[in-house]
Order: structure tokens, then C-alpha cells, then sequence
């Protein structure tokens, strides 16, 4: 008998759909947690599950999706039931070929820096409900529902760290094809297949019909088979109860469509039910199926932002290196992180795609220095990060907490160097830099260095590393010590590309080494090997001469259509660089930047020199409206937008010190509140941050609020807006309840409401004054009720 994972791949493998919809028609009451009812009502569940199995699925998910120690106690129990219940209504179901799987959602929390839970502490967490899933009996495991990227890693961890069990992973994208973080298609998916995922997708937050673009990309660039849950169409509100617009036969019409695209997996969420499934099932299992085809397509990435090596030469910044700079060790030494910040955001700005990051220095802490300064970065640039050591430990500490998928600098050709990163690379599935060098050295023939490309290719493929994911060092040694090193990189460069249609790298500054103006040599050199197949470039991108030679090679060489980044770069005065200079960066573009300590720093310098208040008008407020701008154009996506937000709140505190006691007065005051029986609060605490830093009095009633806590506030408050958050379907009947409840007892409030599950029309249907479909629109909203004194 074939396992699931070979199914997958060969036949359809039907999903089941929506549980906690069913339970709500079977008498789960709003606010009710619905894992709970694997101990108080297990006789539903079974009913439940067989329906599903009735209907044709094959997976089936066990009632846990929340089961996790944020929302309940006993864990281990309540799985235990979960896989129990499931288990015991495939087995009166008769269904050889069906799977029990253990469903694992996210905590509600966003993890640090940008929230208060730890990476390691959410794989604890998930880890925890794994364990108790495989015990329990699980089949495989399905996380589903992931709106972040570095969430989804932290469970992708926990699953493939404590069980040996099929893992699937399913995302929910907005109809940008974003997820809340900001991940795209192209950023989370090669994260999960180089944490070997055995399954990829989406879920939730859309109908088919909404998902079917999103659903081809994923199947474009995936190597791993696709799953598509959507939910039935859109959410409306019918009475008391929340519909959804789709019929089955309508359903059964999208996912047709949807199938025909080259996906594995097809099933349903939020509003499906055993009648949609069985129609779903009855339209597609006869139609032609087709396996998922593996792509030669590699990819860096961030939790924002991917990188392809191949279709067109990538830079890599090689200034957060301390070969050769004083000032940089000094940063290092002193942990003067925002020097370092700066460097990164100089180069990201001057156009690099991929930041090398190497703090190696004797007299520091390496691995402790790395991990730290993975996450620095990170919470101020969206670009990826190319991991430059060889201290297998500060190597493995920031591979395991990179949000995305890094590149790694370096292995070589010496078999300890092989058998010591190949294993972390296969674990955490990075894109790997091969030096052309051995025990015997380097070679000095460019035939030699193309044999120990082969080596590396070899011994990769014994760890399931495949050669896509090797890019090959060709090592440019300086021309001032050996006359031919020049030309022996660059036949390297070439016979890598053209014989082995491998990818390649240089640090194309080393070729200088000893020379007068450097530049010289460097510029032309790169010329000289993009012309030989060179995949990614190592230099300094603050080099005008540097990047004179890319852009130039992008335009003739017909790799920048129109010659838009040409014209982009050269035909106006380039954008102004952040700098580590105080005297050249301002207040506003410290607060764009995201850096903390330099916005404060130049806040307490103008309180010498202007009013408090010219302050807020001139830089504050003009900072973060052009964030806010940027955020809603899908150029920054939400750490930047937070990190912006966390230096305006250390600047506003400063400056609150020093204004009047007259002119400390809110602009308006806004309660905030996640509706009863729903325990996510990222949306919430995003929505809260943002408009305290426009200045805004927050009262922040926190998660599962009942309606009654929520309307006794307003009045005795006096309050004029309130914001409801909900990311739950099941909870939404409390958002209606709460807002229903508040225009009988405070007719006068405004009432604005987000979440995942909800939408304009919807939002209109249980009588909100706004739908904010994200924290800007919160405050755009808020300034119209406060500012204008109207709402919608």
C-alpha cells in the first residue's frame, strides 16, 4: 500500500472541510472553545468526521487546531481526544485509505522582535501539541492557517523535530497575495520546502474563486505538491449566523478550476460542509491528474522578500563584514548595533539584493554577536541575508532563527567542512556558497577548482541537497600576487556556468588587494565575469563604479526591460543614503529607517533647538504618514511598518517630557478589544501600536472581551470609536453581538472592525461604521472620525 506521501503525488487526496462551522450548527455557542468539546460532547465530533468520511475525504482533521497552551490547559488531553475521536470514526467508517490528521493552528501571538513570544518558545509550543499528537495516534500532521511566515517555521520545526509523520503546511493569503506579515508566494514557499515540508498551500480568509491566481503561482514555482482548502466563497450574515455565499455546485465549479491548475490536494475551510465536499469530490475525481513537477528555481528569501539566483546577476553587500574596517570592529566590539543597521539599510538603498552578514572577530562572542545581529537586521530591512561563517555553532544559532530562507557563506571542498555544514544546510534547507579549494589548497588551474565544484555537487547529494542550492566560489585571489588569478576565476566562472550549469559567486573586491584606486580593477572585472556567466556578485553596492558596471551589463545585455532601473538610477539625483552620521540623517528618515536608539538620540538634539511640537508636525507625523503610504502600497510590509512605529513611540516619549502639560492632550481616545471567545490579538496589538504613535489615547481591553466589558468602558468613558478584532469565523457571531449591544446602549459610538474572516460587505452586514482591512486604515479612519468629526 502506497503512504501518504507517495499518494499525494499520484492520486487526489481529498480534505475535509469546515469542523468549527459544523460545531457552531450543532450548538457550540460564540465564545465556546470549540476544542474543548472533544471532552464535553465527543458523540458530535465522531458524527462530524464520519459525515466528511462519508462524503469521500481521505484527511480528516481532528478537533485541535487550537489546542495549544495559550488557549488551554490540558493539552495533552485534549489533543488525545482529538486523534481519538477522529481515529475512532475512521474506523466505523470502514475507510482503509483515510488519515487522521493532527491540525495545528497558530498561537494568536506575533512573535518577537515584533511581538512578545519567542521564537523558541512557540516551537516549545507547538512541539508540545505534536508530541501529544503522535502518541495519540496521528497520521500526519497539517498546519494550516499560518498568516506568518516566522510562525509557520517555529511549527515546520516542531513537527519535523518530534515526529517522523507527513507534514503539510497551508498559509492564509490575502487577495494581494500577501500574508499578513507581508510574505508572498515566492518568500514563504521555498522556506517550507528547505524545511521539507512534505506538502504546501493555502487555507482560509478566501473562496476559490478569490484563491485561483494566488493558486498559480504557488503551482509555478512549488516542487512540493499543493493543497487548496478555500472557504465557500465569501462570509455574510444571515440573522444570527454567519453564511457564506457559495453553493456546492458553485464550489464544485471553482475547484475544478483550481484542480485543472496542477494541484494535489484539494478540500475545504470555513462554511464548507459534508454536502460541499461530496459535490467537490463527485465534480473532480474523475478529471486528469497531474504530479507536481520539480523546478530548477532557487531562491533567497526573507519573511518579505525573495531573490531567484539565475534569471538575471544578484548583488550581495560585503559591508557587514570587519575585514579591513576599523569602524565596523568598533560597532562590534562596542555593540553599537545601529552603525551596523545603517550599513544595512546603505546598501539595501544603493540596490543590494542579499546582505552579507559576517561578525567574526576574535575578542567577540560569535555565536551569541550572530543571532543577535540576524535579528537586528532583519527587524529594520526586508532584504535576504547571506550568513557568512565558519563557526558551525553561530552558523546553526542563526539559521535556526533567520525568518526566511538564507544563504550561506560558506563550504568548501575539504570533507570536515562537508560533514559539518551539510547536515545544518539539509536541516534548515539554506542556499549554499562552495569554495573551490580542498586539503590540498587552491587551486591554481581552473580545471582543478571545477573538480572540486563536482566534489561538493557529489557529497551535497548524499545530504538530499540538490545542486540548485550549491552556488560555486571561484575564488578571486588578488592580481597583485599572481599575475593570472584574474584570468583563472573567471575560465572558473565560465566552465561552472556553461559545462555545469551551475550558479556561481565571487567576492570581486579580493582581485584588488594591494592595488592603488581599487575601483579601477573592480569595476572592470565584474564587467569581466557577469560576461562569463557570474550569478551573484560579492562588492561593496555604495561603489558608484561598482554599480555603474551592473546597471550598464542589466541594460545591454537586455536584463532590465526598457532600461527602467538605467534610467531609474542615473536619469534624476539618486535618493539620499541613510548614513552613521547624525548630521546627515534626519529625525524623519531615523523613524522610517526603524532606528530606535538614532530617533531618540536626534529627538533629545532638536528639543535643544525647536519647539516640541514643530517636532511632531515636521518630522513625527511626515515619518509616519509616508510609512503608512509605503505599507499600503505594498512597498513596506509589517515588521518595517512596526519597527518605524516603535522609534516614532521612543521619540514621542522624549518629546512628551518636554511639552506643556496643556499640550499633552490625545487626539481622541479609542477602545480596542478582540471579541469574546476569540484569543488572537496580533491584528489588535498592531491597530494599537499604530495609533497610539499618531497619537491617539488607547484603551486596550485585550482578547476575549465580552460584549457587556466592551459597551460598560464606552460609557463610562465617554468613548467616541471602538475597534473590534476577530480572526475566528466562530467568533464572529460575537462581533455582531457586541455591536448590536453597543448602538441599544451607546448609540453615538463609531465603530470600526478587521480580522481575517471579515470583509467590507460582511463588515456592513452586522452594521459597522468601517471595515479597516488593515492597522493604517484603523488610523485613516480614526483621523476622519477625530479630525473631520465624521465617519463613514
Amino acid at each position: 500500500m502506497k503512504t501518504l506521501k507517495e499518494r499525494i503525488n499520484t492520486e487526489w487526496i481529498f480534505f475535509d472541510g469546515a469542523l468549527g462551522t459544523m460545531l457552531q450548527k450543532k450548538g457550540l455557542a460564540a465564545g465556546q472553545c470549540p476544542e474543548m468539546w472533544n471532552l464535553d460532547h465527543p458523540e458530535i465530533l465522531i458524527e462530524i468526521h464520519k459525515a466528511y468520511l462519508e462524503a469521500g475525504a481521505h484527511i480528516i482533521n481532528a478537533n485541535t487546531f487550537g489546542a495549544n497552551r495559550c488557549k488551554v490547559e490540558n493539552v495533552k488531553e485534549v489533543v488525545t481526544a482529538g486523534i481519538s475521536l477522529a481515529k475512532q470514526a475512521v474506523q466505523e467508517s470502514h475507510r482503509q485509505d483515510a488519515y487522521v490528521a493532527l491540525d495545528i493552528g497558530p498561537t494568536g501571538k506575533l512573535l518577537a522582535p515584533m511581538g512578545d513570544l519567542d521564537f523558541e518558545e512557540a516551537v516549545s509550543i507547538f512541539a508540545e501539541m505534536v508530541r501529544a499528537g503522535v502518541k495519540a495516534g496521528a497520521d500526519l500532521v497539517l498546519i494550516e492557517t499560518m498568516s506568518d511566515s516566522y510562525e509557520a517555521k517555529a511549527a515546520l520545526l516542531a513537527a519535523k523535530e518530534n515526529c517522523d509523520l507527513p507534514v503539510f503546511i497551508t498559509f492564509i493569503f490575502d487577495e494581494n497575495h500577501r500574508l499578513l506579515s507581508g510574505g508572498s508566494v515566492q518568500s514563504v514557499i521555498p522556506m517550507c520546502e528547505g524545511l521539507k515540508a512534505d506538502a504546501v498551500g493555502i487555507n482560509c480568509g478566501l473562496g476559490p474563486a478569490q484563491m485561483l491566481p494566488i493558486v498559480k503561482e504557488i503551482v509555478q514555482i512549488s516542487s512540493l505538491p499543493v493543497i487548496v482548502n478555500p472557504n465557500a466563497g465569501l462570509p455574510r450574515q444571515l440573522g444570527n449566523q454567519t453564511v457564506y455565499d457559495l453553493s456546492d455546485d458553485e464550489f464544485a465549479f471553482w475547484m475544478k478550476e483550481i484542480a485543472a491548475l496542477g494541484v494535489q490536494g484539494v478540500g475545504g475551510c470555513c462554511g464548507t460542509t459534508p454536502s460541499t465536499i461530496k459535490t467537490m469530490i463527485q465534480t473532480i475525481r474523475n478529471c486528469p491528474f497531474q504530479p507536481i513537477a520539480p523546478k530548477k528555481m532557487t531562491w533567497v528569501t526573507s519573511y518579505s522578500q525573495a531573490v531567484q539566483i539565475g534569471p538575471k546577476p544578484v548583488v550581495i553587500g560585503e559591508r557587514i563584514n570587519p575585514t579591513g574596517k576599523k569602524r565596523l570592529k568598533e560597532a562590534l566590539r562596542n555593540q553599537e548595533y545601529e552603525y551596523i543597521l545603517s550599513q544595512a539599510l546603505e546598501q539595501e538603498i544603493a540596490g543590494a539584493h542579499i546582505l552579507d552578514v559576517n561578525v567574526g572577530l576574535p575578542e567577540i562572542d560569535e555565536p551569541s554577536m550572530m543571532k543577535e545581529m540576524i535579528c537586528q537586521i532583519q527587524s529594520v530591512t526586508a532584504c535576504p541575508l547571506q550568513i557568512d561563517t565558519g563557526n558551525i555553532e553561530a552558523l546553526e544559532q542563526a539559521l535556526r532563527i533567520y525568518n526566511g530562507r538564507p544563504m550561506v557563506n560558506s563550504v568548501n571542498g575539504k570533507l570536515e567542512s562537508m560533514e559539518s555544514v551539510f547536515p545544518l544546510i539539509q536541516k534548515y534547507g539554506a542556499v549554499v556558497v562552495g569554495l573551490c579549494l580542498d586539503e590540498e589548497g587552491i587551486p591554481e588551474q581552473a580545471e582543478q577548482r571545477v573538480e572540486i565544484a563536482k566534489k561538493i555537487y557529489h557529497k551535497a547529494e548524499e545530504y538530499g541537497i540538490p545542486s540548485k542550492d550549491i552556488v560555486i566560489d571561484g575564488l578571486a585571489m588578488t592580481i597583485s600576487s599572481s599575475s593570472q588569478a584574474g584570468v583563472v576565476a573567471l575560465e572558473t566562472i565560465d566552465q561552472i556556468s556553461r559545462e555545469l550549469n551551475g550558479y556561481t559567486i565571487l567576492g570581486v573586491s579580493n582581485i584588488s588587494f594591494g592595488l592603488p584606486q581599487r575601483e579601477i580593477i573592480n569595476s572592470h572585472f565584474l564587467s569581466m565575469a557577469l560576461t562569463k556567466g557570474l550569478s551573484c556578485a560579492i562588492i561593496n553596492p555604495n561603489s558608484e563604479d561598482m554599480m555603474k558596471s551592473y546597471r550598464s551589463y542589466l541594460a545591454l545585455q537586455a536584463l532590465d526591460p526598457q532600461c527602467k532601473g538605467y534610467i531609474e538610477a542615473y536619469g534624476s539625483v539618486p535618493t539620499q543614503k541613510f548614513t552613521d552620521s547624525s548630521e546627515n540623517m534626519t529625525l524623519k528618515q531615523a523613524i522610517q529607517a526603524g532606528l530606535k536608539g538614532r530617533a531618540e538620540q536626534l529627538t533629545l538634539e532638536l528639543l535643544n533647538q525647536k519647539d516640541p511640537l514643530e517636532i511632531v508636525d515636521a518630522e513625527l507625523i511626515p515619518a509616519l504618514d509616508q510609512v503608512g503610504k509605503e505599507y499600503e502600497s505594498g512597498i513596506l510590509f509589517l515588521p518595517q511598518l512596526l519597527m518605524s512605529a516603535e522609534a516614532a513611540k521612543l521619540s514621542f516619549s522624549a518629546i512628551k517630557e518636554k511639552m506643556p502639560q496643556d499640550n499633552k492632550v490625545a487626539k481622541g481616545r479609542i477602545v480596542l478589544a478582540t471579541v469574546q471567545g476569540d484569543i488572537h490579538d496580533i491584528g489588535k496589538n498592531i491597530v494599537k501600536v499604530l495609533l497610539e504613535n499618531y497619537g491617539y489615547d488607547v484603551i486596550d481591553l485585550g482578547k476575549d472581551v465580552a460584549p457587556e466589558q466592551i459597551v460598560s468602558c464606552v460609557k463610562n468613558e465617554n468613548i467616541s470609536l471602538v475597534g473590534l478584532s476577530a480572526l475566528m469565523t466562530t467568533t464572529v457571531v460575537n462581533m455582531e453581538k457586541t455591536i448590536r449591544l453597543l448602538h441599544e446602549q451607546a448609540p453615538h459610538v463609531k465603530i470600526m472592525v478587521g480580522g481575517a474572516v471579515l470583509n467590507p460587505e460582511y463588515a456592513k452586514m452586522i452594521h459597522a461604521d468601517h471595515y479597516a482591512p488593515d492597522a493604517m486604515g484603523s488610523v485613516r479612519y480614526a483621523d476622519q472620525v477625530f479630525l473631520k468629526g465624521q465617519g463613514e
